[in-house]
């Protein structure tokens, strides 16, 4: 079964700056559109980022201009460049496909902004 592992998430200052990384294995992951999620506490998970099969991406409104999802299929990985992060972007984020599977949630990676 396919499997996601989500990792780079820490502790950042307001105005800082995190990659997150997603690696997948055990699927084909360059025929899947993926995508980043996140849960923050007591909100509903929402789709924040997400990259096509062709490298077209679209992101939330609240993260645009500040947030850069890429692929690299040769790897297998799907990343998330966040700069000027904010205390509302405080979360846990996981990666899955576009539209999510629920077989393919993980751990998340947890991002917590705080001065």
């Amino acid at each position: 079964q396919g499997q996601l592992v989500e990792s780079g998430g820490g502790l950042v200052q307001p105005g800082g700056s995190l990659r997150l990384s997603c690696e997948a294995s055990r699927i084909i992951f360059r025929i899947y559109n993926m995508a980043w999620y996140r849960r923050a506490p007591g909100q509903q998970r929402e789709l924040v980022a997400s990259i096509s099969v062709f490298g077209d991406t679209t992101y939330v409104d609240s993260v645009k201009g500040r947030f850069t999802i890429s692929r690299d299929n040769a790897r297998s990985t799907v990343n998330l460049q966040m700069d000027s992060l904010e205390n509302g972007d405080m979360a846990v984020y996981y990666c899955n496909v576009n539209p999510s599977n629920d077989r393919y949630w993980g751990q998340g990676t947890q991002v917590t902004v705080s001065s």
